[in-house]
């Protein structure tokens, strides 16, 4: 989540803890608490200055203020009318929420709150607040089907709470795993699958005894692209050959295998049977296509052709030997003149 969505939620926050605290000033009023009622005039004020907090994107001390601002008001409410009325709940919410602010200080690099010393606080003030009126009593006395009421109010914003902050944080979570993931086994430039994944891929796919072909493709002469163009077009050769043989091998796996290589995986998945033949056809329409495609950058044509070496699974034992022998029918076009399919 970045700054904005961070903005955006504490505004939402902010608004509805706003109308809550208008909303128990007129009960305050109703039940003639006549300090509560002069206690919320306060209290209103600190979401006001909240807004101007969160505009300037000063959310350290908006959550400052908020945390400790509750937890006194949490503490102040249950002296005042006992714990009949669940205010002291509160503090039980405050508690996972703090540490949601910790991690999200973390995310969006802004300074930390501290959650186990605000934890610390608001276990104390609970402790005072509702030791308090059950040593001496609450000092307003209300309707007990009031009381009942606001203890279930209460209860649902408690855990209305705590689920909104819940579900937000395992979002959170979620998309930090997420982007994790596509560092991990994304190439960047390209887009494509990167070289770790298709090993793990690899190994893992234990069925490919039968029917599976790789195929390693690496650009020629691209040291000489880089030289005479510059790196810049060397990335846009990358990228636009990625998509070339996206495009051409759409029922196969194609990732980058690092530098200009990059490996495809061709298994009978697709419900096709392969054969050298057909493994062939399809490479030299991927190399002809390449060959006769049009690399363009900054008003320059860069010719741009590709040499392919495969190798069928059957005989390799392992992983590794089966991409190794791809690697070496690689190698043998390269040095008998490049452009070429061997297999």
């Amino acid at each position: 989540m970045n700054i904005a969505g961070i903005k955006k939620l504490t505004y939402t926050v902010n608004t509805a803890i706003l109308l809550m605290v208008i909303g128990l000033m007129g009960f305050f009023v109703f039940c003639r608490a006549t300090f509560l009622v002069y206690f919320s005039i306060p209290t209103l004020l600190v979401y006001i200055i909240g807004y101007v907090l969160i505009s300037r994107e000063l959310l350290y001390p908006y959550v400052v203020m908020v945390y400790c601002w509750i937890t006194i008001y949490m503490g102040i409410c249950t002296v005042c009318l006992g714990y009949d009325y669940g205010f002291h709940l509160y503090g039980m919410s405050m508690i996972p929420i703090t540490f949601y602010s910790d991690y999200l200080g973390y995310k969006i690099n802004s300074r930390k709150v501290n959650p186990f010393l605000f934890s610390g606080f608001i276990v104390l003030c609970y402790l005072v607040c509702t030791m308090s009126p059950f040593i001496w009593g609450p000092i307003y006395q209300a309707d007990k089907n009031i009381a009942r009421a606001f203890w279930i109010l209460n209860s649902l914003l408690v855990f209305g709470f705590l689920i909104f902050y819940t579900w937000i944080m395992i979002k959170t979570i979620i998309g930090s795993e997420e982007t994790l993931k596509n560092i991990a086994l994304i190439d960047n430039l390209t887009g494509l699958h990167n070289r770790h994944y298709i090993m793990k891929y690899l190994e893992e796919a234990e069925d490919l005894k039968k029917d599976a072909y790789v195929s390693m493709i690496d650009i020629d002469s691209f040291k000489k692209i880089n030289d005479v163009y510059g790196h810049n077009a060397g990335d846009y050769v990358l990228k636009t050959l990625a998509g070339i043989m996206e495009e051409n091998c759409k029922d196969f796996s194609v990732s980058r295998w690092g530098g200009e290589e990059f490996l495809i995986l061709m298994t009978s998945e697709s419900g096709k049977a392969l054969s050298d033949e057909f493994i062939k056809e399809r490479m030299e329409s991927l190399r002809k296509t390449v060959e006769s495609s049009k690399f363009v950058y900054e008003d320059k044509e860069i010719k741009v052709t590709v040499t392919i070496g495969v190798a069928e699974r059957g005989q390799w034992q392992t992983v590794e030997r089966w991409v190794d022998a791809a690697d070496d029918k690689l190698y043998q076009g390269k040095n008998s003149g490049k452009n070429k399919v061997v297999m």
